[in-house]
């Protein structure tokens, strides 16, 4: 492995960014740039600095009141031909791999721990900052979760920020998302004799016309609207060319709304599947995320909503803030880049987003709320 980067967190946000993208760090593969993140926080002198596998944790201990928690994955999907960077002076657009998602929000995070991790800096609040792999992939690798884990003193605070892609706006919250597989079974025969045998992928029929006639819910929590999905997101089945196949599945999406809980999510996608279920299919939950309510009530994220000056959003999408709600601390996603250009070939974020979230962090963090 070739060695890390250098990363000036006296940089411009742009800088920083161009740097953190030119650096691959594939889920799974964070090494490098978490080593790079290590060395840059240790260098200012003002911070402890702890590192769990490919999670770098860093904060100030002054005695403040109050403790806000900044958080940020260094993991990005697989590269689609869109690194290194590419930089459209005449658009204002910074390409790559990760510059929504999130490379531009750890800039973000790294500018603000170079502003106020250093001896004798005054932030209004103590300061966590938190830098983890692994969530862009199953929710069981999450480097969050491993945080939660081993480490979960790390984690509290009196307010946390997720500098996920919000387009600069404030999201508050999250869904919830369940992914499950729904099997049916048939028999096999040769296909020159299909009254033989029973055709599992003709048995999805009526699940598919479930799945294709289903009217997602819509709800307002705390003036912020969440939207329900309920998705296949694959389908296999066959075994030959000239056999009738005995097995086959579907896979589903459940985005949910965060009044409702894990159990709850499930025993929804049963009913809404219940006839299918009746006639012998099987369905497994492999993976189920609860979500968060928006907390908007809280005093801590009610005063960083005034001192942002933007009213909340439904966070359409799940995000670690339902870690930070579990453990009772209010959370918010605000960062840097459009959501709806995540994981996408032209991915990319505008150029002049990127200082209007940083100056405005910069402003709130500087600001006791004592």
């Amino acid at each position: 492995m070739s060695n890390p980067p250098q990363l000036d967190l006296s940089a411009d946000v742009l800088a920083l960014t161009r740097t953190l993208v030119d650096t691959p760090s594939v889920s799974g593969s964070e090494e490098r740039l978490a080593d790079a993140v290590e060395t840059a926080l240790r260098g200012l002198g003002g911070l402890e600095v702890e590192r769990i596998g490919h999670a770098v944790l860093a904060r100030t201990n002054l005695g403040r009141p109050t403790r806000v928690v900044l958080a940020g994955h260094l993991d990005t999907v697989p590269i689609a031909d869109n690194v290194p960077s590419r930089l459209d002076e005449e658009a204002g657009l910074l390409y790559g791999c990760g510059t929504t998602d999130m490379k531009s929000g750890d800039a973000v995070m790294l500018r603000l721990a170079g502003r106020f991790g250093v001896p004798g800096a005054e932030p209004g609040h103590d300061l966590t900052f938190v830098f983890y792999d692994n969530e862009e992939v199953e929710h069981a690798k999450n480097g969050l979760g491993r945080v939660a884990r081993e480490r979960r003193g790390w984690l509290y605070g009196d307010l946390a920020i997720l500098m996920e892609p919000t387009d600069g706006e404030i999201e508050a919250g999250c869904q919830g998302t369940l992914r499950a597989v729904l099997e049916t079974k048939g028999r096999r025969a040769h296909s020159a004799r299909s009254w033989l045998g029973v055709n599992a992928i003709h048995g999805q029929a009526d699940v598919l016309t479930t799945l294709a006639g289903y009217r997602p819910r819509e709800i307002e929590i705390d003036g912020c609207l969440y939207r329900e999905g309920l998705n296949a997101v694959g389908i296999s089945g066959g075994v030959a060319g000239n056999v009738i196949p005995d097995e086959s599945s579907v896979t589903i999406n459940f985005r949910y709304a965060p009044d409702r809980d894990e159990d709850a999510a499930e025993a929804h996608i049963r009913e809404v599947f219940a006839d299918a279920l009746a006639a012998g299919a099987t369905l497994t939950v492999t993976d189920n995320a609860g979500g968060a309510l928006p907390g908007l009530s809280e005093p801590a994220a009610a005063e960083f909503i005034a001192a942002v000056g933007r009213p909340a959003r439904a966070k359409l999408g799940w995000t670690d803030v339902a870690r930070f709600a579990a453990f009772g601390i209010p959370a918010v996603n605000y960062g840097p880049g459009d959501p709806q250009l995540a994981h996408t070939r032209e991915e990319h974020v505008l150029v002049d987003r990127l200082a209007p979230v940083e100056d405005a962090l910069t402003a709130y963090l500087s600001r006791s709320s004592a």
